[in-house]
C-alpha cells in the first residue's frame, strides 16, 4: 500500500491510499473502515485507489509521486 496525498476542495489535501488487491473481495470500504480503527484519525484516507502494481524505485522503494499520476 502506499499513502499520499491529493488535492481536495474542503481542505486542500486529503489522503489517499493505493492498495494492491490481495483478495478480489476487497472493497474501498473495507479498507476505509479496517483503517479507521487503527489509524489516527488525520491518518485515514478519504480515497482508496485500486492498482495491479505500484511503482517502486530500484532499491524498492514506493515512489508516490507516479502514484498520483
Amino acid at each position: 500500500m502506499g499513502v499520499a496525498g491529493i488535492p481536495a476542495e474542503k481542505c486542500g489535501e486529503a489522503t489517499c491510499a493505493w492498495v494492491v488487491k490481495c483478495d478480489p473481495t476487497l472493497s474501498e470500504p473495507m479498507v476505509i473502515d479496517a483503517c479507521h480503527a487503527s489509524l489516527a484519525h488525520y491518518k485515514k484516507p478519504h480515497r482508496v485507489v485500486f492498482r495491479d502494481t505500484l511503482p517502486k524505485s530500484t532499491i524498492g522503494k514506493i515512489l508516490r509521486r507516479k502514484l498520483k499520476d
